[in-house]
C-alpha cells in the first residue's frame, strides 16, 4: 500500500512540474504584438499632480487632488506606433507615481514604487516614456497610497488609437466614479476605515460620469458612436444598462473582442474598461443609462438624447475581429499555481487581506515574488476566493483569458487585465507572459490592496514556473 501511495505522489509531482503544452502558447501568435513598433513620432504631455478646488459633481466647489487641475485628469491620445512622453511633476503633500493601467510598458515605466522606480517625492519630477504595443482604452493613476490618492481624484485616460481609426461619428469617453461626501459636501477625509477594509472597499454616496452628476450626450439618428467606459471607483461595481440602444461590446480592457458581443450583464469592476459600438436609430427620445448592479437600487448614470434630425448613416465593418484563442485544451493541463485569497485580523490597519496566507508588507518589499513565470510559456493560474468579499484581481504587464468559473469551462471571446472574483468563487485563467520584469498583481478594490492583497509576478527568461513565496511576511 505504501509503495502505491509513493507512486501516486510521484505521478502527481510530475504532473505539477510538467511544462505547459507549447501548442497553447503558439495559439496566441497574432493575437497581439510581441514588440512595440515605434514610428518615430513622439507625443509629449506635461502633467502636474496637485491639490486644488474645482467645481464638480453638482457644480459646487470640491477640494480634490487633480492632474492638471481637472477631475478626471487629461485624456492623452496618440496613435499606435507613436511614443508617449510624459513630463510629470509632483506637487502633492505625499510621494506618488503614475501607473499605466493595462498598458504593456517596459518594466521601468510601470510606476510601482520600489519595484520599478523610486517613489516621486513632493516637489520632484519624473519622465515616463514608452511606445504602447496595443491600441485601446487604458488609464493612469497613482500606485502609492492608491486608496486615498485615486479617491481624491487622481486618474485620467490614455487612448491609443488604431493606425487608421474606424470612422465612427464620434468617440466618446465616460469615466464612472463614486464619491463619499460628508455633510459639508466635501470628500470624507478618513481613508481605509474598518468598514471599507472589512467589506468591499469604499462605496460613495454620489455617482458621477466624467466628474458630473448631470452628464448628457446629445446624438442624431443615424450616428454610430464609440463609447469608452472606465470604472475608476475604489470599490464599486457597475453593470451599465443602455436599454433601448443597439450597443455591442467591441473591446474589453483595451483589446478588441473576437466579434461584436451583445451588452448584457457585464460586471464592470474597478479598473475594467468596455468599448461599445452604438448605432443610433429613432429620433425624438431620451434614454437614461443606468447602473443595475444591485437589483434593490437602480442608479442613473447619464442621459442620451436622440434628436429628431436624421444624420448620415455610418456603415463599416466592426473593428471587433481580433484573434482570441479558445484554448480548448487548457483545462486538461495542470494548474501552474493556485492563489488563495482571504483575510485575517492584524497588521497596521487592523485587517490583512492575504494572497496564499501572506499580506504584502509594503512596496518597499516589492522584490519578493509570489510567482516566477517563464517568458513566452503558457501558464494556467487559479484564484480561489476563500473570503465572502469581492476581489477584482488585476495583473500588470500582461493580458489573460478566463478559462473557467467554479470549474465550469468558459470562452469569453476576449482578453482581460482585471477579473472580478465573487465570494467563494474560483476562477482559472490562461496567459502567456511576453514581457520580462517584476510585475505587480493585486486586488483593485484599493482598500484591499492597501491592506496587503498584493504580490509580485516575476517574468524571467530562465527556467520556470516556480512559486518561491506568495508575498512578503509582515515584520
Amino acid at each position: 500500500m505504501r509503495s502505491v501511495l509513493v507512486m501516486l505522489a510521484m505521478v502527481a509531482t510530475a504532473c505539477q512540474s510538467r511544462p505547459a503544452d507549447p501548442d497553447l502558447a503558439r495559439e496566441l501568435a497574432g493575437a497581439y504584438p510581441v514588440e512595440a513598433a515605434p514610428n518615430g513620432t513622439v507625443r509629449t504631455f506635461d502633467i502636474v499632480a496637485a491639490a486644488t478646488e474645482i467645481p464638480m459633481l453638482d457644480g459646487a466647489p470640491l477640494r480634490v487632488w487633480a492632474y492638471n487641475g481637472t477631475v478626471p485628469g487629461p485624456t492623452l491620445r496618440l496613435r499606435l506606433g507613436e511614443t508617449l512622453r510624459v513630463n510629470f511633476t509632483n506637487r502633492l503633500p505625499q510621494e506618488t507615481t503614475i501607473h499605466w493601467h493595462g498598458v504593456r510598458v517596459p518594466n521601468a515605466m510601470d510606476g510601482v514604487p520600489h519595484a520599478t522606480q523610486p517613489p516621486i517625492a513632493s516637489g520632484e519630477s519624473f519622465v515616463y516614456e514608452f511606445t504602447p504595443k496595443d491600441a485601446g482604452t487604458f488609464w493612469f493613476h497613482p500606485h502609492v497610497r492608491s486608496s486615498e490618492q485615486v479617491e481624491r481624484g487622481l486618474y485620467g485616460l490614455l487612448i491609443v488609437e488604431d493606425v487608421v481609426p474606424p470612422p465612427y461619428s464620434r468617440d466618446v469617453t465616460w469615466i464612472l466614479d463614486d464619491w463619499l461626501l460628508a455633510p459639508d459636501r466635501q470628500i470624507v477625509p478618513q481613508f481605509n476605515s474598518p468598514h471599507e477594509l472589512g467589506h468591499d472597499g469604499r462605496w460613495g454616496n454620489v455617482i458621477s460620469v466624467n466628474g458630473r452628476t448631470d452628464t448628457r450626450l446629445r446624438v442624431t439618428s443615424g450616428e454610430r458612436i464609440r463609447l469608452r467606459l472606465l470604472n475608476s471607483s475604489n470599490g464599486r461595481i457597475y453593470v451599465p444598462d443602455l436599454a433601448g440602444l443597439d450597443a455591442k461590446i467591441i473591446a474589453v480592457d483595451g483589446l478588441y473582442t473576437r466579434e461584436p458581443l451583445r451588452l448584457e450583464r457585464f460586471e464592470l469592476a474597478p479598473g475594467n474598461r468596455l468599448d461599445l459600438d452604438i448605432q443610433i436609430t429613432g429620433g425624438g427620445r431620451s434614454l437614461i443609462v443606468s447602473d443595475v448592479y444591485s437589483q434593490r437600487r437602480v442608479n442613473p448614470l447619464a442621459e442620451i438624447e436622440v434628436d429628431d434630425a436624421v444624420g448620415k448613416v455610418v456603415a463599416f465593418a466592426s473593428p471587433a475581429r481580433a484573434k482570441v484563442p479558445v484554448w480548448s485544451a487548457a483545462l486538461t493541463m495542470p494548474v501552474t499555481h493556485e492563489f488563495r485569497l482571504n483575510a485575517r485580523r492584524g497588521g497596521p490597519l487592523g485587517i490583512e487581506w492575504t494572497i496564499d496566507g501572506k499580506a504584502f508588507a509594503g512596496h518597499e518589499h516589492a522584490h519578493h515574488a509570489g510567482l516566477v513565470l517563464q517568458r513566452g510559456t503558457w501558464a494556467r493560474l487559479r484564484f480561489v476566493n476563500d473570503s465572502a468579499r469581492l476581489h477584482p484581481i488585476h495583473l500588470h504587464g500582461m493580458f489573460f483569458k478566463v478559462l473557467a468559473r467554479d470549474d465550469v469551462a468558459v470562452d469569453e471571446g476576449f482578453f482581460r487585465d482585471t477579473v472580478l472574483i465573487h465570494g467563494g468563487e474560483s476562477i482559472d485563467i490562461g496567459l502567456v507572459p511576453l514581457d520580462a520584469g517584476e510585475w505587480m498583481m493585486h486586488c483593485h478594490i484599493l482598500e484591499h490592496a492597501e491592506a496587503g492583497m498584493m504580490t509580485m509576478i516575476s517574468v524571467r527568461d530562465g527556467p520556470g514556473p516556480e512559486a518561491p513565496r506568495a508575498g512578503s511576511e509582515k515584520p
